[in-house]
């Protein structure tokens, strides 16, 4: 493929590479510089690109790379995640008009991925919100299709463990309460 190739089709990608910086940095200018560090990247390296590779795919591969470039510079290894924005939330319309309620559970469905470790993380946005078949993750991210199933596994079970416990706190506590009748 041709930088200018690549370039018609950047446009079109930008908005998803963008949300995808954003929910692995955590931050609006991390994402911001992320996006068009991977973009310079890309275009410099457009003649890599496979016949038959999602460009998309190629895409989130490099900014995930970057990312991980950008993380050991800052010597931050010890943090086991990002704090997550949580302005996010209203900047992103919603086109089904939720109710507060699910407002609530959106918020803490973030805050348990954010938890997740690195790599799991990632699996998890790259499967669960970019809509990537495990082929395209693993490709992605330049691992084997099991790597990515099980970080897949691992990431639900541990997600899964959070809201568990949080609804056998909420069945505790109403096992304690009187029934007044």
């Amino acid at each position: 493929m041709t930088g200018a190739e690549l370039a018609s089709m950047l446009p079109g990608m930008l908005p998803r590479l963008w949300a995808f910086a954003l929910r692995i940095s955590g931050d609006r200018h991390d994402a911001e510089d992320l996006v068009q560090r991977a973009c310079v990247r890309a275009l410099e390296r457009a003649h890599q690109l496979q016949p038959g590779t999602a460009p998309l795919s190629w895409m989130f591969s490099i900014v995930q790379s970057t990312w991980i470039n950008e993380l050991r510079a800052r010597n931050v290894r010890s943090r086991s995640g990002m704090d997550w924005d949580d302005d996010f939330l209203e900047t992103v319309p919603d086109p089904n008009g939720r109710t507060p309620e699910q407002h609530a559970m959106d918020g803490q469905i973030i805050s348990a991925v954010q938890r997740l470790p690195e790599a799991q993380r990632v699996v998890m946005l790259l499967v669960g919100v970019e809509g990537l078949s495990y082929n395209e993750a693993a490709e992605a991210l330049d691992v084997p299709i099991g790597t990515i199933m099980s970080r897949l596994s691992r990431a639900r079970q541990a997600i899964g463990a959070l809201f568990g416990g949080q609804n056998e706190k909420r069945q505790r506590a109403a096992s304690n309460i009187k029934d007044p009748g």
